[in-house]
């Protein structure tokens, strides 16, 4: 077996489960679940239509490039959400089976060891944000942050560097502070913009910075911007818009990954898509290749209607909006919630009558009312003595307003005991 699976950390709902193993649920109460990040609004029904008239195309084997015309509908796609003058759909878009899966094998086809690979060990891991020398290559990226993240890069053999997401940087993190010697050594810089769990969303001077760093130290900048359409006023500003704003129109280094199932409701379709710089891509269709990994063809042409349509992505964001809504008027006074700028989570601060302990405000939460969150120490890496995560709770607004509001008259019931 591979040796670095043995560095990889448990994911986040199976710490969960074992926070939870000796607890019970209230049993008064029905089960809420705001703990996992999976849209429950209705799939667009033209979309499964389309899927159902074509299932006789099982039949077929799909190339891993997908379809031309699922290409060229997601670089149409690109053009109008983000400004952009062109995007080649031969050369700079590559349909992929949701970005999770796309994201880990992006890192194995990107990162070069040259002539040796030397294994990441815990050690390494745990000490890299203090003691930069390492003779492996580095993936930068933000903390509290998307697991996928950092477990491709362990089994990349590269080493994790993580940059804190907290108040005092708008949780964005404060990629100025990252020393010299570690973006020498920086083969892949993620970003997750509009940022899971924190709502935070990156700037243009902030997309800016990272675009020059990487022209001067040569790594790839990756963004997950699988939040991007469920905003609430300004629509976030993507990497490969920044770069066109910039001039660079070949989009250098700079790749995004983007998904309908937040945009669309249809996690279950395994479709997303990676684009941007076309010779990083013409690479990593070729990794994809001996992969085996292929959109079937009934997927590829739902996902074309559904990338054609705005008014079912508009209609979303409203419903979420609703319950942003409902939650800041219900709860704003007697929780700390920050409204996100974007995405479906609420990033909150633990109570002080819970200690600020975030297992232990889940764990109330399971036990008196039957809520699922989660421990927000679970998203995140201890750097230089703290964990940026602790303290805080993940919330998403994925359930009904029926729901919603049922969550809100027990945790208010939860805060006011």
């Amino acid at each position: 077996m591979n040796h670095n699976l043995s560095y990889l950390h448990p994911y986040p709902f199976a710490k969960m489960a074992t926070l939870l193993e000796n607890s019970a649920p209230a049993q008064a109460c029905t089960e809420i679940k705001l703990g996992i990040g999976e849209p429950k609004h209705a799939p667009p029904a033209f979309v499964l239509d389309v899927l159902r008239e074509n299932l006789d195309k099982l039949c077929q084997y799909p190339t891993t490039k997908g379809t031309f015309d699922l290409r060229q509908t997601i670089a149409h796609w690109l053009e109008r959400r983000f400004f952009l003058h062109h995007v080649n759909p031969n050369t700079e878009v590559l349909p992929v089976m949701g970005t999770r899966e796309a994201i880990f094998s992006f890192v194995q086809a990107v990162i070069d060891h040259g002539e040796t690979a030397e294994p990441v060990s815990t050690d390494k891991q745990n000490s890299i944000n203090q003691d930069p020398v390492s003779q492996t290559p580095i993936v930068v990226m933000p903390n509290p942050f998307y697991q996928i993240y950092e477990g491709a890069a362990i089994l990349a053999q590269a080493t994790p560097y993580f940059v804190p997401c907290t108040v005092d940087n708008d949780f964005k993190g404060d990629y100025r502070a990252v020393p010299k010697d570690i973006w020498e050594q920086t083969q892949l810089l993620f970003i997750c913009s509009p940022n899971n769990p924190t709502g935070s969303i990156m700037t243009m001077d902030d997309w800016e910075f990272l675009i020059r760093l990487s022209d001067k130290y040569d790594f790839i900048i990756a963004s997950d911007e699988c939040y991007s359409e469920l905003y609430f006023d300004e629509p976030p500003i993507g990497l490969l818009q920044a770069c066109a704003t910039l001039g660079r129109n070949d989009f250098k280094n700079c790749v995004v990954f983007h998904s309908l199932s937040k945009r669309s409701n249809l996690p279950g379709l395994r479709s997303g898509f990676v684009a941007g710089d076309a010779s990083i891509l013409t690479s990593y269709l070729q990794y994809r290749t001996y992969q085996g990994c292929a959109m079937p063809i009934p997927h590829q042409l739902a996902s074309i209607v559904a990338w054609q349509d705005e008014k079912h992505v508009a209609q979303n964001r409203a419903l979420y909006q609703e319950r942003f809504a409902l939650w800041m008027a219900e709860l704003g006074e007697l929780l700390d919630l920050r409204m996100p700028e974007a995405g479906f989570y609420f990033w909150i601060k633990v109570p002080e009558s819970f200690n600020g302990d975030d297992e232990v405000f889940v764990k109330a939460l399971y036990e008196q009312a039957n809520i699922h969150a989660l421990a927000g120490r679970y998203l995140s890496r201890e750097v230089n003595g703290k964990n940026p995560g602790e303290g805080y709770v993940r919330v998403a607004l994925v359930a009904s307003v029926e729901e919603s509001r049922e969550a809100i008259n027990r945790i208010r019931k939860l805060l006011n005991a």
